[in-house]
């Protein structure tokens, strides 16, 4: 239940334009965060800043490619004329493909690490000098299961997702001091349109589903409500954790 414990801050969410990144940024405008939704998919954020709109909320569209460090410099100009000094950024922006390990190529390694995990480099790098000025900001990474046990066909994957865990605590540990904290979000399996377009095999899917404890693959809100709690002014004692919403797939 949203509390309005946001109110009088600024938020970036990455790949905000659908799934998980759509759901944590209407959560957080719904906190009374102003947000700034950004995403390569520039028609899509539109559609999600039009969503908080008439929800009474406030938020902007912001187009930028994570994985282009001039992409996130000229979208950091953008939030900041928009928005002023940012105080929450969530780092959700990624992408999911399953291919054998065998079957991956160079670029498959590659642009999944340039996309999750020097994305997330380059947006905190960019936020962070706003929330050190502040004296008081929020990171939340979203990483995932498979970043904290593995999964087939997912090497690419669960490696840069690991690697968020490890900048995760990394943060936490450096910028503690200064009044922020740096958590994440290890999301178990999410009926997102990223996983419908994945290639998940419809046999591992099914098959997961009837093995969770919950019965259930989790919604984008499940995350979006985990992210909350972690942005809120009650969680300001929590750092450098790794929150899972995964349905009890792993304990």
């Amino acid at each position: 239940m949203p509390t309005g414990g946001l109110t009088g801050r600024s938020a970036v969410v990455t790949g905000g334009a659908s799934g998980i990144g759509r759901a944590i940024a209407r959560r957080l405008a719904a906190e009374g965060a102003a947000v700034a939704v950004l995403d390569l998919d520039e028609a899509g954020a539109a559609a999600v800043v039009a969503e908080i709109e008439r929800g009474g909320g406030s938020a902007v569209a912001v187009t930028a490619d994570v994985a282009d460090g001039a992409s996130v410099c000229a979208a950091t100009g953008a939030v900041h004329a928009a928005l002023g000094p940012v105080h929450v950024l969530v780092n959700n922006a990624g992408i999911c493909t399953f291919v054998p390990f065998t079957d991956m190529r160079e670029a498959d390694w590659d642009g999944m690490m340039a996309v999750t995990l020097k994305g997330a480099y380059y947006c905190t790098k960019a936020f962070v000098p706003d929330m050190q000025a502040a004296g008081w900001g929020r990171v939340v990474n979203v990483s995932s299961l498979a970043g904290v046990k593995g999964a087939p066909r997912l090497a690419h994957y669960a490696a840069a997702k690991a690697g968020l865990l490890g900048l995760t605590k990394a943060l936490a540990v450096e910028l503690g001091p200064e009044g922020i904290t740096v958590n994440a979000i290890a999301p178990g399996l999410i009926d997102t349109p990223l996983l419908v377009k994945s290639g998940m095999p419809d046999s591992i899917r099914q098959s997961s589903q009837r093995e969770l404890p919950v019965r259930r693959l989790g919604i984008p809100d499940d995350v979006a409500a985990a992210c909350a709690y972690l942005i809120s002014p009650e969680a300001g004692f929590v750092t450098g954790q790794v929150l899972g919403p995964n349905g009890g797939a792993y304990m």
